[in-house]
């Protein structure tokens, strides 16, 4: 079976429009197939707003281990050097570049920090 969450990211559509246009909470492979090849009127709208400029979901995966997480991206997000689990240490990531200084932020996703290296000034 798969989560309502799960059709969400195949169909590139948001949860909460999932939930909104009654996607049951579990579909069968068949169900999602029928509504990927024939998509409803509210689906075909959906892909037709799209301006492509924010992505639906996004790929976390941490540089360290490998974990990977779909996210929905926050408009609060800066562009991430690397993303890493919470439970790595900083001194796991690859170093800084020379003349660049690292920002942490954490709360990316369900369990990970994001790292943004930006210039000196």
């Amino acid at each position: 079976m798969i989560t309502r969450r799960e059709a969400a990211q195949r169909l590139d559509i948001s949860l909460e429009m999932a939930s909104r246009h009654g996607l049951p909470s579990t579909l069968t492979e068949a169900q999602l197939n029928e509504i990927e090849e024939n998509p409803p009127p509210w689906l075909v709208q959906s892909r037709a707003n799209r301006t492509g400029k924010k992505p639906v979901w996004v790929d976390l995966v941490c540089v360290v281990c490998g974990i990977a997480e779909k996210a929905r991206p926050k408009k609060w997000w800066p562009t991430f050097t690397y993303v890493s689990c919470d439970s790595h240490d900083p001194s796991s990531l690859p170093p800084a570049h020379a003349g660049e200084v690292r920002a942490e932020i954490p709360g990316v996703g369900g369990r990970f920090t994001g790292w943004v290296d930006t210039p000196v000034d």
